[in-house]
């Protein structure tokens, strides 16, 4: 992306996120941790991994914001984050019912004794590190502090699900595959008349997704009593 691109995207930034939390209702942890029978299934299982339609670690997600949480359950239940599964469940979810999940997600982060260990991260080539500056301004120091609520922290987080969302965002004309954002999409698809090409590699995208993940962060699995 050159640096033109970069600063026109960045300046997008606070419009995006208003546009993303306005519709957001305030959440109840306590409402939220009776309505999560349905996430525990995958999301409470320590070293849980999806099969369909992709074979990758079920996202951490305790520890995410409640605005995260919410606005990425809105964004299955509309489509543009393709999914059967999770699509299924938040078609089901009213947008109550995603701002508690989302206040329950919220507060479970950082207990430490569930938490799953990251790996040591994964140092980056050097003609990596300069390339992923625009992500730090959204996703904040050390990928755990983003400036809105409503993008995930991205430290500790798995890889191989890291690199199957990052692919997501440039992938095209798959129906149970792909995400809509054209934030993201601009950070791993660069267009012009028509044609697209990839900013990343997929090499550079799995290096990125092993960096991510072995960064220390507030991200864990917390493994409810009956999974136990």
């Amino acid at each position: 992306m050159t640096l033109a691109r970069t600063l026109q995207a960045l300046a997008l930034v606070p419009v995006l996120a208003l546009a993303s939390t306005s519709t957001l209702a305030q959440g109840d942890a306590v409402r939220g941790a009776g309505k999560a029978a349905m996430c525990i299934g995958c999301h409470g299982i320590v070293g849980y991994q999806a099969s369909f339609p992709e074979v990758y670690k079920v996202p951490m997600i305790a520890g995410q914001s409640a605005k995260y949480v919410g606005s990425a359950l809105q964004a299955y239940a509309k489509g543009d984050r393709k999914h059967p599964t999770m699509r299924s469940i938040a078609a089901s979810l009213s947008e109550q019912d995603m701002a508690d999940l989302g206040a329950y997600y919220e507060q479970l982060g950082g207990a430490g004794s569930a938490s799953v260990p990251a790996t040591l991260a994964q140092p980056l080539p050097d003609a990596l590190k300069d390339r992923m500056a625009a992500c730090t301004a959204c996703h904040g120091a050390n990928f755990s502090a983003p400036i809105d609520g409503s993008y995930p922290r991205l430290a500790g987080q798995h890889a191989d699900y890291l690199y199957a969302a990052l692919r997501a965002y440039g992938t095209d004309g798959r129906a149970l595959v792909g995400r809509s954002n054209a934030m993201m999409r601009g950070q791993v698809v660069q267009e012009s008349e028509g044609q697209k090409k990839a900013v990343f590699s997929p090499t550079e995208l799995r290096q990125i997704a092993a960096y991510l993940a072995g960064l220390p962060g507030q991200l864990q699995v917390v493994p409810q009593p009956r999974l136990r």
